[in-house]
């Protein structure tokens, strides 16, 4: 058995030590460089957005033997609406760097892995079937699959981000929801360190791009951030992606094919990260390989939380600031306070992705 991956991030390297620990030294391909994307990116893993797994981290080490250092735990999620400031406290997942970075994700998994990784490959998936017996693709996007008439895209997205310097606590990243400012989009704050952390702003580009203007957006919402946490956070790098495509496979395997990662559909249209399926994915695509368990069963609830994920964009679209305004109030509240671990924390099983796809159809 010869397997190839096409791509060396969190779904290919996952794959990749899957396939090793069942005896398969896979070929893997990587088009840049290094493992990681073209820049240092923070993000967060929330327990309650990857129900029914409770605590996301310690599951891919005992499960899989894929083991992850994130940044920190979050022990306190602060959500800034246009009027209001509101905290989420208690241990609600974790924070972990992606990127070009000794400690990002896809860094700590490439130590994991004992087959070779050629970078700079050209290799293409066409050149791949002729010289393999299955083809892992896991390149980071839907491009491949839509080539396959395997691929829903539900919306597109722009992000606009820099790294900053300031004074930050690790365990507490914070959120804003102001559709003044970012329409039908939201940013948020990640330290990566105590000197630094990522600034993002994300919102649907689609389907009228043109009435946005991101430096604009990004200037006020970069005002209105310094504002808020009382520093100057000085950028040390931006990055800036328009038109990324948020969507799903409708199968995750053909013939002898496997969709993984964001090319699987990896990416929750909901708030924007999928660092865990990504990362399922590749484990699923791997057991299917080595004829453990069908990748199509495995992936079966894949589904339904990008489903029920995008349920929730769509709610959040109908939303506005005076909608925020009071959840945020909400929050404040001493007697939900004390409920918040109760609800959001890793010991809780409740779904908010199921519960809003409930909540849309009511």
């Amino acid at each position: 058995m010869v397997v190839a991956i096409l791509g060396a991030g969190l779904s290919g390297l996952s794959c990749a030590i899957t396939l090793e620990r069942q005896g398969i030294k896979p070929v893997i391909f990587e088009k840049r460089s290094c493992v990681g994307d073209r820049f240092v990116n923070a993000e967060a893993m929330f327990s309650i957005l990857n129900r029914p797994v409770k605590d996301c981290i310690p599951y891919l080490a005992d499960e899989y033997h894929i083991v992850l250092k994130p940044i920190d735990k979050v022990n306190r999620l602060v959500l800034h609406s246009k009027n209001h400031t509101a905290c989420v406290d208690g241990y609600i997942g974790c924070t972990n760097i992606r990127g070009r970075h000794d400690d990002s994700f896809e860094c700590q998994m490439e130590r994991q892995v004992k087959s070779e990784i050629h970078f700079h490959s050209t290799e293409d998936y066409e050149d791949l079937t002729k010289n393999f017996d299955c083809v892992v693709l896991a390149t980071g996007d839907g491009a491949y699959a839509i080539q396959q008439n395997n691929y829903r895209c539900d919306l597109t997205c722009a992000i606009k981000g820099a790294t900053v310097e300031g004074n930050f606590q690790t365990d507490m990243p914070h959120v804003w929801f102001n559709y003044g400012i970012i329409p039908k989009g939201y940013a948020w704050l990640i330290p990566f360190t105590e000197k630094e952390a990522n600034l993002v702003i994300a919102f649907p580009d689609s389907p009228a791009p043109d009435i946005y203007d991101i430096k604009k957006m990004w200037n006020l919402f970069y005002d209105l951030a310094r504002r808020d946490l009382d520093q100057d956070l000085k950028i040390t790098d931006q990055f800036q992606i328009q038109k990324y495509m948020m969507g799903i496979c409708r199968r995750p395997k053909i013939k002898n094919t496997y969709f993984t990662g964001n090319c699987f559909g990896a990416l929750s249209p909901g708030l924007g990260f999928g660092q865990f399926t990504s990362v399922l994915t590749g484990v699923y695509a791997a057991y299917d390989i080595c004829s453990i368990e069908r990748y199509g069963e495995l992936a079966k609830p894949l589904f339904s939380n990008y489903n029920h994920s995008l349920a929730l964009r769509r709610k959040l679209e109908k939303m506005d600031d005076a909608s925020f305004d009071r959840i945020a109030g909400f929050f404040e509240l001493k007697t939900v306070s004390a409920l918040n671990t109760r609800i959001f924390g890793s010991g809780s099983s409740f779904d908010l992705l199921k519960w809003m796809t409930l909540l849309k159809r009511a």
